[in-house]
């Protein structure tokens, strides 16, 4: 870089790029359980059955519907009861929370009372560190427990390695909804530096917001005609490398010397959730610094 030549800046068009997720309350007609694996069992009531009943449904926030057994419907959130929504009786408002596919909070049975999804509820997870999750697969793993029936195991692999094949049966239960961020992606257009001779990349520059857990990133493509061809790469100048700014104003150094001596150019910006997608983050401009 020629420090004695002056540093200009791209102020690039502002550009609004967002993921939104609305919270919905309602009772689906399709259930997101699997139409085949999608079976809990306890050894006093047996199967538990996640899919017949076509309402037990997982969002990124909650669970809502049923389930049958043998003692009856098991409702998993108070609005979505088999005698609708009842979140305002003497119970309260109760349901299954899903935090990034860790779950919690109470289930309800007429016949065996509240079922716990997670030790927390209970305030003892020293003395028996239990819970329900979802994979990045979608599969229910872990235990709930019941005072009279005692724990509801998820998945045959509770048991061991060996749980799903000999002596056990393969059981288990899956759904659509898996915790794992969303990702949304924007290419800019071409921008011409002016520069005859090509400039210096310098940085990589954003204001927005980034919300814990989010993320936003880059990856960059120069060439001496405004027609490409275009390579995104980051700092190592492969396309499986990205700049990570650390946040909003913060600039990000533009590495990779392939892109010296270059006339045009474009960026391409991708945002992330949060693995629970209730976060998003927002991107109000771009900068890109370079010497002439």
């Amino acid at each position: 870089m020629n420090i004695g030549k002056k540093l200009k800046i791209f102020g690039g068009i502002a550009i609004a790029l967002f993921l939104g997720f609305a919270v919905f309350k309602m009772v689906s007609a399709v259930t997101t359980m699997d139409p085949t694996n999608h079976w809990a069992w306890n050894d006093q009531i047996g199967w538990i059955d996640f899919y017949s009943t076509n309402n037990a449904n997982v969002y990124y926030d909650r669970l809502e519907g049923y389930a049958s057994s043998s003692v009856g419907y098991i409702a998993l959130n108070c609005n979505t009861t088999p005698n609708g929504d009842v979140c305002s009786g003497d119970a309260g408002n109760w349901k299954i929370i899903n935090t990034a596919g860790t779950l919690s909070g109470w289930a309800w049975n007429d016949q065996i009372g509240w079922i716990s999804f997670n030790c927390s509820d209970r305030s003892i997870c020293a003395t028996s560190n239990y819970s329900v999750t979802i994979d990045s697969n979608g599969y229910f793993n872990g235990w709930a427990w019941n005072d009279l029936a005692g724990w509801i195991s998820f998945n045959c692999g509770n048991s061991g390695t060996n749980g799903c094949t000999s002596p056990g049966v393969n059981y288990k239960v899956i759904n659509s909804w898996a915790p794992f961020a969303l990702t949304g992606w924007l290419t800019s257009s071409t921008y011409d530096t002016c520069e005859e001779d090509g400039a210096a990349f310098d940085s990589i520059v954003y204001t927005g917001t980034k919300p814990a857990g989010t993320a936003v990133y880059f990856q960059f493509a120069t060439s001496n005609s405004s027609d490409g061809p275009w390579s995104y790469a980051g700092p190592d100048g492969t396309s499986g490398t990205y700049y990570n700014p650390a946040g909003s104003g913060i600039p990000v150094v533009i590495t990779d010397t392939q892109h010296n001596n270059k006339r045009y150019f474009r960026y391409k910006i991708f945002i992330e959730t949060d693995v629970g997608r209730q976060s998003s983050p927002t991107v109000t401009g771009v900068r890109i610094v370079w010497v002439p």
